[in-house]
């Protein structure tokens, strides 16, 4: 007989939810009450998820009104073990008896791996969906992801917020329940100013439409932010421009209303002479605001905020807005201006009073270090090194600027304008601009190349240090956020083609802490944990761990080298011939492993006697001279292409040659000529890495 189903509505009416939060807490409630219903046994369609300032929400379609019956199986002790010599239960017996609730007389047995054991079988009736879901409700509820619980009242119920109400419908009948100290109802709550009055909800399916309709209340997250976004770009065409759309912020402020309506203002043109950036983020600071441009990308005296209700006089809420936004900017204004009565080169010294790291001295210290490694790296890579030591030792004074101390997002971006109002040069000034960059993951590197030198030697400073006084990141604890460096530091190479040795950088690096002991592994941590950060990278682009490991065996020092290697297997890999040179390379390396220290340096021409050696040492020996510039040039991948051209011979010698031969000379010149084939690739990768298909 089908079990019949019915729709299923969960809402937990609360005070204002963290708005940042608001997002993450509706996704974990949807995915662990999902959980939590599947563990039970309770099958359901579809399920979908509403988050508001003052509610979550889960609408749950064809949820089965019990759960499916079950039989249960336990296995106890092998039969052997059950009964002594005289045919008399066991400990082993009784107590698996004891823990299934019944006598071993009640137990059967059934054969479980080949052995005949002891088993229990039991019949579990399904119980009504109904019983099952308050407990369910409660677990889940328990496991969300909050920091920080609270409790109100005289309650011991926490929870991220004080809870007013629960809504607990099962079709349209109610399931009564107390949840986090609430008694649940098949009532809901309307918009905190335009309906703030109960709303019985008759069937669970109605739950959306009558709090948009009655309620004002759009409940959906994605639809209120979707309406959000037509709302300020329309707002914005309206004023002859275009919004400035921060999808953060976006996601923040349709965490902040329940029924948006997006207003513009008006900002003061003075205000306008502040660094665009410095600008934006007063506003979305501050006021959750979004800032209008025009076609050119140039800032309109225009704001456009959200509010959360319908106001009979919107000029007077755009009005407030722009009460309160006034003397916020007006504060920008005044540390923009103070901040530039000094010269960034005269906070240098003061940085000494900044602690970086307790054993690592003061952000003066790493800005010194940073400005040694800067010059080096310059020199390698034919930059600018004067720029470079000059935009390192500028780098960190923003740190101690109003503007920064403010907003610490704008670190950097101050420290460039406040570079070119000093005269500074248009390349140290977008160095210091630069320095962070990549920020996250997806996010641009920076544009120029003593951006680029900069970035390297304060990520690797910070990552090189952290390591020399023991502190490398742990699975889960990285607080100097070094993963993310190490991937920028690639990133950065990678896509601005530079080739750098980074075992001479991190050496480099090691040298500038003076006095500090440092044990001798350090670089080779730092090194294998840098060229390990790869691997996510290429898993992301779909390239398989075997490739990225064949080509760590051969530990390339430069990370731009490192990564055409990588495409260069990754395309071989796909050639038909690859499969049996992978083979054969396997093959080739599980015999030399054999006779590693017994075999000649070269190849004895004159004892080559069958043909198919003859073959192969003749083919091997125009392919060395026709790749080796192809690889001394970095053309791996049509270097491989060349090699393919060496199967059909290498096919023969392992088909007609025995390489162990009797003769010990024979052997060990055959052996030679396995160490020029396998030796070819390793100029590239460890090839038997790969898996032949």
């Amino acid at each position: 007989m089908t079990n019949s189903t019915r729709d299923l509505l969960v809402e937990i009416g609360t005070e204002e939810l963290p708005p940042k939060a608001l997002a993450g807490l509706s996704q974990a409630f949807e995915t662990l009450f999902s959980e939590q219903l599947k563990t039970a046994r309770l099958e359901f369609t579809a399920i979908k998820r509403f988050a508001t300032p003052r509610r979550l929400a889960l609408l749950l379609s064809g949820l089965v009104d019990k759960q499916a019956d079950n039989e249960v199986v336990r296995f106890g002790p092998a039969v052997k073990a059950a009964y002594d010599d005289a045919g008399e239960p066991t400990r082993a017996a009784s107590g698996f008896a004891a823990s299934c609730g019944v006598e071993v007389s009640e137990l059967g047995t059934k054969e479980k791996d080949g052995v005949e054991k002891l088993c229990f079988q039991k019949h579990e009736a399904g119980q009504a969906t109904i019983s099952l879901i308050p407990e369910l409700l409660q677990q889940a509820l328990a496991q969300l992801p909050i920091p920080k619980r609270m409790r109100w009242g005289s309650s011991r119920e926490e929870f991220v917020r004080p809870v007013h109400w629960v809504t607990l419908l099962f079709g349209d009948e109610l399931i009564k329940g107390t949840i986090l100290g609430v008694d649940s109802g098949s009532s809901t709550y309307g918009h905190r100013f335009h309906h703030n009055h109960a709303i019985e909800i008759g069937q669970a399916t109605d739950y959306e439409s009558l709090l948009q309709e009655t309620g004002k209340v759009i409940p959906d997250f994605s639809a209120r932010k979707e309406l959000i976004r037509k709302q300020i770009i329309a707002e914005a065409e309206q004023v002859g421009g275009t919004v400035m759309l921060d999808e953060a912020l976006l996601d923040e402020v349709t965490s902040l209303v329940e029924f948006p309506v997006a207003l513009t203002g008006q900002i003061d043109d003075d205000f306008l002479q502040l660094p665009p950036e410095t600008l934006v983020l007063t506003l979305k600071s501050h006021q959750k605001c979004f800032c209008v441009q025009d076609g050119s990308g140039k800032l309109l005296p225009r704001f456009i905020t959200v509010s959360n209700l319908v106001s009979k006089d919107p000029a007077q809420v755009i009005e407030g807005n722009e009460r309160v936004i006034r003397p916020r900017l007006a504060d920008a204004r005044f540390f923009f201006e103070t901040d530039q009565q000094s010269r960034l080169e005269d906070r240098i010294e003061k940085l000494k009073s900044l602690v970086f790291q307790d054993k690592l001295g003061t952000v003066y210290d790493k800005t010194q270090r940073v400005a040694k490694l800067s010059g080096w790296i310059a020199e390698q890579v034919q930059g600018d090194a004067q720029a470079a030591v000059r935009a390192a030792q500028l780098s960190k004074c923003d740190l101690l600027t109003q503007m920064v101390g403010e907003f610490a997002d704008l670190q950097g971006l101050m420290g460039y304008y406040y570079a070119l109002q000093d005269g500074e040069s248009e390349e140290v000034a977008r160095a210091i601009h630069e320095q962070y960059q990549p920020k996250q993951a997806g996010a641009p590197v920076p544009e120029t190349t003593t951006g680029a030198i900069l970035a390297i030697a304060d990520k690797l400073d910070t990552m090189v240090a952290m390591f020399a006084i023991g502190q490398p990141p742990t699975g889960s604890k990285d607080p100097f956020a070094l993963r993310r460096s190490a991937i920028g530091i690639l990133r950065i190479l990678v896509e601005k083609g530079i080739s750098l040795d980074m075992r001479q950088c991190i050496d480099q690096a090691l040298s500038t802490f003076g006095a500090l002991e440092i044990d001798k592994s350090t670089a080779g941590q730092v090194f294998d944990f840098v060229l390990e950060r790869f691997k996510a990278w290429y898993a992301d682009e779909g390239i398989s761990t075997e490739i990225f490991q064949s080509v760590l065996a051969v530990k390339p020092v430069s990370p731009l080298d490192f990564h055409m290697r990588v495409q260069a297997v990754s395309e071989f890999s796909r050639l038909d011939e690859a499969s049996a040179l992978v083979d054969a390379n396997k093959r080739v390396s599980n015999i030399l492993a054999k006779h590693e220290g017994s075999i000649p340096e070269s190849v004895n021409e004159s004892l080559l006697m069958d043909e198919a050696e003859k073959d192969l040492a003749a083919l091997l020996r125009d392919k060395v001279v026709e790749v080796t510039p192809l690889f001394e040039n970095g053309s791996y991948a049509q270097g491989l292409l060349s090699l393919t051209a060496l199967k059909t011979v290498v096919d023969s010698f392992f088909d007609q040659v025995l390489v162990m031969a009797e003769d010990d000379d024979t052997r060990a010149n055959r052996l030679a000529l396995l160490v020029q084939l396998r030796n070819q690739f390793l100029r590239v990768a460890d090839i038997s890495y790969l898996h032949n298909s």
